[in-house]
């Protein structure tokens, strides 16, 4: 199940902040604030898609993520990939290294990384 880009933000900022009560999220956006009842709405919607849940302390909550920021990104970049570019890795690679004005410097970075995951295939 996928997130709204309103969810997405807020699911960035508790990321981030790992565990959080409303105040704390809501302190975390610029301004202007959203109201305190767009937060709670928002956390609602993601509890009921198994993204947050949250500890209760009085009446207060203090929220968390259920979801790893990696696992997220990994299937959206994932799904990028089979729904834009034929399932072929080499086909986004080459896309992202030629229409993203990488630097010289950035590109011999990507080939590092490309070279070390290569090296730890061969192990």
């Amino acid at each position: 199940m996928a997130l709204s880009a309103s969810e997405e933000q807020l699911m960035q900022l508790l990321w981030k902040q790992e565990r959080a009560f409303m105040k704390d999220l809501i302190d975390a956006y610029p301004e202007p604030k959203p109201a305190t009842t767009t937060i709670a709405t928002l956390l609602k919607r993601m509890q009921d898609k198994n993204f947050v849940d949250y500890k209760q302390y009085g009446r207060s909550r203090e929220y968390f993520p259920l979801v790893k920021k990696t696992d997220y990104f990994s299937k959206h970049v994932n799904g990028l990939i089979k729904n834009f570019f034929n399932d072929s890795a080499s086909q986004f690679a080459s896309f992202f290294t030629q229409e993203t004005d990488l630097s010289e410097k950035e590109l011999e970075e990507l080939r590092g990384i490309i070279d070390h995951q290569l090296k730890k295939k061969k192990q």
